[in-house]
């Protein structure tokens, strides 16, 4: 088993079972509604059909033959969803709080950011910065090493993931200090670390960058109508993309932001049938998270989501169902992580997948029969 030091893209995509992953950073998190009518036409025509939803807002291509990679990547250009070039997409990692509105803070510093990137010096290919301006932190729980927040005063504020407080910047200088922040992480040795949080463990922080606490963090975005448009959940964040095709056309929508939370906002949706999608907050599919397992991923010995689909309606807190250690689909403690391994499943209970299990060797008809 090997695990990757870096997330997939479209320049250099990643091989899994089912062939290449290749993953899509649209702008602000929004495709208008041809983009996104033209990817499910591409993941039909080139992939597997599949899309997922990830962790940080972005959306992944499967099952791409590695002789096509050429030909997406010129459909991608043509959707206007390809960077110039894979080190202008590797430094393009912002992910944003999917509630902006058009010329707000955090649209004019999404902006600001993207011209002050090729002054950035070389860091870790998986940091990234999160634009959570909005009145209250919606994205402490996604993955982001610079972080620009509020404080209760409505002032602006860069922190460093993992410090408790940030520092006060105004929307002119926050490239500028986005700039200073990186290189002090470079200067201090950060690439030893490889993440901000993890870097803070070991390292004293300068008190000129916790002078401020953020405002507290509000809850995520849920299933259900919101302003502008209607919300919905893709089970295990997984999307299928005639399904797709059909909700865009039957909705009208007019564009679609992605969530770092497995759910989609469509702007201007129309109520109509709603394509297999979730609908409801308290759908317990939001609640569990299964990654492809067997055979899509060469890492899985079993296949998750299909036992998740049954599991999931006995179970409260959080759920994951991992085709292996790695934990890909949630690589964080879970109240029950069940972790494929040589066909059969272990038991973790309250820890991460890699933590020793409570049981081992569990088929899936134990488990089905220990849930009714």
């Amino acid at each position: 088993m090997t695990v990757k030091g870096w997330c997939p893209g479209a320049w250099r995509p990643m091989m899994s079972g089912d062939g290449l992953i290749i993953r899509i950073r649209p702008r602000l998190a929004r495709l208008t509604r041809e983009q996104v009518l033209g990817l499910c036409a591409l993941s039909l025509s080139h992939g597997n059909g599949i899309i997922d939803l990830t962790s940080r807002a972005n959306l992944q291509m499967r099952g791409i033959a590695e002789d096509q990679h050429g030909n997406v990547l010129t459909a991608l250009q043509h959707l206007n969803l390809l960077d110039a070039t894979a080190e202008d997409e590797s430094r393009r990692n912002i992910v944003v709080t999917p509630m902006w509105q058009a010329g707000d803070l955090t649209t004019r510093l999404h902006a600001a950011l993207l011209n002050a990137l090729p002054d950035l010096p070389d860091l870790p290919p998986k940091m990234g910065v999160a634009i959570d301006a909005g009145t209250g932190p919606v994205l402490s729980d996604t993955s982001a090493d610079f972080r620009f927040e509020r404080a209760d005063t409505g002032d602006l504020i860069l922190r460093a993931d993992g410090a408790h407080k940030g520092k006060r910047v105004s929307e002119q200088n926050a490239p500028t200090a986005l700039i200073e922040l990186a290189k002090w992480f470079v200067a201090s040795d950060g690439f030893a670390a490889g993440r901000m949080s993890k870097h803070l463990k070991t390292k004293t922080f300068p008190d000129t960058w916790q002078d401020t606490k953020p405002s507290p963090a509000t809850g995520s975005i849920t299933p259900g109508a919101v302003t502008g448009g209607f919300v919905y959940g893709a089970p295990f964040g997984s999307i299928d993309a005639r399904a797709m095709t059909r909700l865009i056309q039957d909705s009208q929508a007019t564009a679609l932001r992605v969530t770092p939370w497995r759910t989609f906002l469509l702007e201007d949706a129309l109520p109509c049938d709603t394509h297999g999608f979730v609908t409801s907050r308290t759908d317990p599919l939001l609640r569990i998270h299964a990654c492809p397992g067997a055979p899509a991923c060469s890492a899985a010995t079993v296949d998750t989501r299909a036992l998740a689909r049954q599991l999931a309606p006995h179970h409260s807190g959080t759920f994951h169902i991992s085709g292996c250690s790695k934990g890909c689909a949630h690589p964080r403690p879970a109240t029950t992580t069940l972790v494929g391994r040589d066909g059969a499943f272990d038991l973790v209970e309250n820890g991460h997948p890699w933590d020793a299990p409570r049981q081992r060797g569990l088929t899936p008809n134990d488990l089905l029969t220990t849930a009714s």
